[in-house]
């Protein structure tokens, strides 16, 4: 029907939009669930501060699930033989990732949404140098404002 001769991707997505924006507001909000947690009083009296702790600890889990996604979707489809000549360490700063996101999931340590947040602010950096764009540190500007890795439009 169609005729084609022959057809060849980078990547499984051929718009090629790739951005580890997504996984850096997943990680944000992974930081300020956790805060938000352990903020609540140590012992829930009541069944809405009940409802607000099972809340926030449902939406960290999901949060989780969400960085890590959208970062093994970049390492996986995007990241082929050129990138990583490139950048040989991007695998072993996945696994780190994928390990911060078990942690964050597994506990209400902030230092571990922070070492994801890290992690991923430089998987950010590579990801943006594979394309040649220049890159800036930028303060979120909201709640848990901290520093992301963000590309100079």
């Amino acid at each position: 029907m169609f005729k084609i001769q022959k057809v060849s991707a980078h990547c499984d997505i051929p718009c090629g939009v790739y951005d580890p924006g997504a996984a850096q507001y997943a990680v944000l909000s992974v930081i300020r669930f956790i805060d938000l947690i352990n903020e609540m009083p140590e012992s829930l009296t009541s069944k809405d501060d009940l409802a607000k702790f099972t809340r926030l600890v449902q939406q960290k889990e999901e949060h989780s699930v969400i960085a890590k996604n959208e970062v093994t979707v970049i390492w996986g489809d995007y990241f082929k033989a050129p990138q990583i000549e490139k950048f040989p360490e991007v695998h072993e700063l996945v696994h780190g990732i994928m390990m911060d996101g078990s942690k964050c999931k597994q506990g209400l340590h902030r230092e571990d949404g922070l070492s994801m947040l890290s992690k991923i602010n430089d998987f950010a950096e590579m990801f943006w140098a594979t394309k040649e764009v220049e890159t800036e540190k930028k303060i979120s500007p909201y709640a848990p404002n901290l520093e992301i890795v963000v590309p100079v439009l």
